[in-house]
Formats: C-alpha cells, structure tokens, sequence
C-alpha cells in the first residue's frame, strides 16, 4: 500500500462521508440533459457520484485505490437500492474497452500523471461520447477550501485544452463557487469545469 492510498483509507475510514453523500453539482446538472447509458466515475473514493448515476438508470462503473472508499460507496449503494460496479485499482491498474462508455465523469479526479491518465478515459469513451469534468484549478491555492496543496495536481485551462484538444465541442469555464460538499469541499473556491465530445 503506498502513501497515497494510506492517506485515503485514513479519510474514508470515518462513519461521516468525508464529501458528504450528495453528489456533485455540475455533474447532477450535465446527467439531467442526457439520456442514461454506461458511465465511469474514475477516483470515485465513496460514490456519492456514481450512486446519484445509478439511481438515475445510469450503468455506473466506478474506481479506486482506496478499501475504505470502495466499502462506503457499495453501503451508500445499499441506502439507495441501487447497483454498482466498483473496482478496487489505481488508474494505472485500471483498463476498460476502449469505445464502450457513454460518459467519464472526472470529479476532483486529480492526479500526478495528468495527460497520460486524461488521453486514456478518452480512449473509453464511444464515438459521440462525453468528458465530464470538474476540478479545482491553480488560483485554489489561494482558496485553502480543498483539494491538493501542490500547484502541479490542480489544472489550468490551458493545461486542460492541450489534454482534450482532439475531442469537439471543448467548452472550458473557469469558476469562483461556493461548494457544499462535505466539511472539505466547503466555501469560496476556485474550479475549473470541461465538457468535451469524442
């Protein structure tokens, strides 16, 4: 176990979700206008997000590296009487058909092998598919409401182009929000949010 995946478990070990159970605003709205197929929720700790998916007919795929994530995620599924694929695997460890997915939803999916791990969700996804992605951006560190403490994890815009320049309609938005996710996505913060089609 690396110190990585030590550091979630610690999070997630907990009784309280530590982002709440609700799920992500943005992806709530962006999933209402869309017609329910296959999703991946990649880095999805306790499933707040691929829950809310799959109480909307959504077949939710979901993973990460974390034990304690993956076990609040499948009971969170059980509150909701909803199934769950949830795969205990880093992003490396991680492989799926390439073309298969209707939707990969990146929520606060930062990481340290940012553009590799982005061409490869990208690689998931049918023709006609979507990126969904929100994020925290640079400007956060000034924030201190979430997310990583290290420039190099958070996104900028330019950063995010590069990464999904060969889907079309790229649309990119930089945000000031208050977030209300959990006691550690809470106040004024600063995010980054991205839909894309293959």
């Amino acid at each position: 176990m690396n110190e990585v995946q030590n550091q979630w478990d610690e999070r997630y070990s907990n009784e309280e979700y530590f982002y709440g159970k609700k799920p992500n605003e943005f992806l709530k709205d962006e999933l209402k206008k869309l017609q329910a197929g296959k999703i991946l929720f990649p880095a999805e700790g306790e499933g707040r997000n691929c829950v809310f998916a799959a109480t909307k007919g959504w077949e939710s795929v979901a993973f990460d590296s974390s034990i304690e994530g993956q076990k609040k995620a499948i009971l969170l599924a059980k509150e909701m009487n909803v199934s769950i694929e949830y795969s205990l695997k880093s992003y490396s460890e991680f492989v799926a058909k390439e073309n298969f997915f209707d939707v990969v939803a990146l929520i606060f999916a930062h990481n340290s092998n940012r553009q590799n791990v982005h061409r490869k969700m990208i690689s998931y996804l049918k023709k006609g598919g979507m990126i969904i992605l929100e994020g925290f951006n640079k400007n956060q560190l000034n924030y201190g409401t979430g997310g990583p403490k290290s420039l190099d994890l958070l996104f900028s815009k330019d950063e995010l182009e590069e990464d999904f320049k060969s889907l079309s309609s790229l649309i990119i938005e930089e945000k000031i929000l208050s977030l209300d996710e959990g006691k550690h996505h809470f106040g004024q913060s600063s995010v980054i949010r991205l839909i894309g089609v293959k």
